[in-house]
């Protein structure tokens, strides 16, 4: 477990917390997305320079990044040995999304690159709702088509929070049947 995607089903699913505090435990550098995919004043990078960093990154020894980025996910999944989604309900992310907002008015996050203060509009809340389902699905494809390319590739399951405290806390190998077990096939 040297090379760590962490993905979500949603914004507000506790990624960056996750991977920071993973990050801590494993002493493991981490990476996230956001940072690297915006710039100040929330410019988006090109396709091209956010293809790039993710490449580099990929060659390091060891990494975790964050971050789900759908289009750029082969650069780390060729590279990963381990997945690890977290999936909480809809409305713990919606929650944790205005929290977050509130917490931050007027700062730029730790996972954010300088210069995009936190912010929250209608247009991203409809996108976490109306992407929620179809995400949910989409991951789970993931997670099974990771393990299909690699016997030697970890998915890591982590549907509540008791299981998100729990495997920080101890930090133990999840047997295969665990995935089962959470309702994964």
């Amino acid at each position: 477990m040297e090379k760590i995607m962490v993905l979500g089903v949603s914004a507000g699913v506790g990624k960056s917390s996750f991977a920071r505090k993973l990050s801590e435990k494993k002493n493991i550098p981490v990476h996230h997305l956001d940072s690297y995919f915006w710039k100040a004043g929330w410019i988006e990078s090109s396709e091209k320079e956010f293809s790039e960093k993710q490449q580099q990154l990929v060659k390091e020894d060891r990494w975790i990044i964050e971050g789900n980025y759908t289009g750029t996910y082969e650069i780390r999944s060729k590279k990963a040995d381990t997945l690890i989604y977290l999936e909480l309900p809809l409305a713990v992310c919606l929650y944790r999304v205005v929290k977050r907002r509130i917490a931050n008015q007027g700062k730029t996050r730790p996972d954010m690159a300088l210069g995009c203060p936190e912010k929250l509009d209608k247009e991203f809340l409809t996108f976490i709702i109306s992407t929620y389902s179809a995400r949910k699905v989409k991951m789970r494809k993931r997670m099974v088509q990771f393990i299909e390319e690699s016997p030697h590739h970890k998915v890591v399951f982590l549907r509540n929070q008791k299981q998100i405290n729990g495997y920080l806390e101890k930090m133990a190998e999840m047997p295969a049947s665990l995935y089962k077990d959470n309702g994964f096939n």
